[in-house]
């Protein structure tokens, strides 16, 4: 079957030859890192940091959008980590992971933990409409019938996502990642800003660690992807303001928030976020907005649009994830990152 694989227009990033993998340290050959292509230089620097190569696998496609799998070095017993965020086109690389996953699974892995630093399908992690999937839970439900025995995330849109799955789940947050570059930055007199009631509590750390009183917006969503804000809790005339949010998407409720920060009379705006997911209209919004800067982490890769903007900022989570696969591979305490 292999010798009819086609692959699409699509050009698949390849993995190193073992050649290269040969000439690395590896610190234990029962520690493996693999990734799928969806965020390959995440992966890479992950692996830099562990002071490994990435593990040698083969994705590619059927003329007919079917992906294909093969692993291609030897897993047996191996403790193995599998990178894949799951963004654009989001479907696509859930099933791109569920299959490494069986196929690991089936090369007699020991131990799979899927890493996923942008958990798709989060958003919908409760049944708000009548006749409505829990699509978050479902895809747990995916992610343990292909083999995974744990997972480790990255700023869930919901904590309590990691009900979903009844495998060990390791929560990491990006918070001191993004923190310390606004200690760098020192803006005066600032004010941090929770776009919503349910983004107070990560609001609420990053004002406790900058020193800075919180701000919230009451927000009402309209329509999917559609929000529209109603008042403002708080003082920020004359003042700096940071909103804090997990997933910029369309970037909607971001915008309109700095609408209502400025109209309130604070100096400038700048907004901190997890996953820069930035779907549809959402750079074209943010060039247009009265908004300073957008720092965001690596955890979904940016499109050529959204780097050569100017306006977004790139920090990495590659060291905390490393850190997070480190401590679960050496079975120590993984609470320390989470301070």
């Amino acid at each position: 079957m292999a010798t009819t694989v086609a692959p699409t227009e699509k050009k698949l990033p390849q993995v190193q030859e073992k050649t290269d993998r040969k000439q690395r340290p590896r610190l234990d050959d029962k520690l493996k890192v693999f990734s799928g292509t969806a965020n390959q230089p995440l992966a890479d620097e992950v692996c830099e940091f562990l002071g490994l190569a990435r593990g040698q696998a083969f994705l590619t496609r059927f003329k007919d959008g079917e992906h294909y799998v093969q692993i291609q070095e030897n897993v047996r017993g191996a403790d193995v980590f599998v990178i894949q965020p799951t963004c654009n086109p989001v479907d696509e690389h859930i099933m791109e992971l569920l299959l490494m996953i069986d196929a690991l699974k089936r090369a007699s892995a020991r131990r799979i933990t899927a890493v996923i630093p942008y958990y798709g399908y989060a958003r919908q992690d409760r049944k708000d409409k009548p006749r409505v999937p829990i699509s978050a839970k479902l895809v747990a439900d995916l992610l343990e019938t292909a083999g995974a025995s744990r997972a480790l995330t990255l700023d869930l849109h919901a904590p309590q996502i990691q009900g979903y799955f009844d495998v060990p789940v390791d929560h990491l947050y990006a918070s001191p990642v993004l923190v310390e570059y606004f200690k760098h930055l020192n803006l005066p007199n600032l004010t941090v800003v929770s776009p919503d009631a349910g983004g107070v509590e990560r609001a609420r750390f990053f004002a406790k660690r900058l020193d800075a009183p919180l701000a919230i917006v009451d927000k009402r969503r309209v329509d999917v992807d559609v929000s529209e804000v109603m008042h403002l809790i708080g003082d920020v005339r004359g003042r700096s303001t940071l909103i804090v949010d997990d997933i910029i998407d369309t970037a909607g409720t971001l915008v309109k928030t700095a609408e209502a920060l400025i109209k309130e009379g604070a100096t400038q705006v700048y907004a901190a976020c997890t996953h820069a997911v930035l779907s549809g209209p959402a750079i074209e919004r943010i060039a247009q907005s009265q908004i300073t800067e957008v720092v965001a982490t690596d955890s979904v890769p940016l499109n050529d649009a959204a780097r050569s903007m100017g306006k977004i900022k790139v920090l990495s989570v590659a060291e905390l994830l490393a850190r997070g696969i480190r401590s679960i591979h050496e079975e120590s305490s993984i609470s320390e990152l989470f301070i």
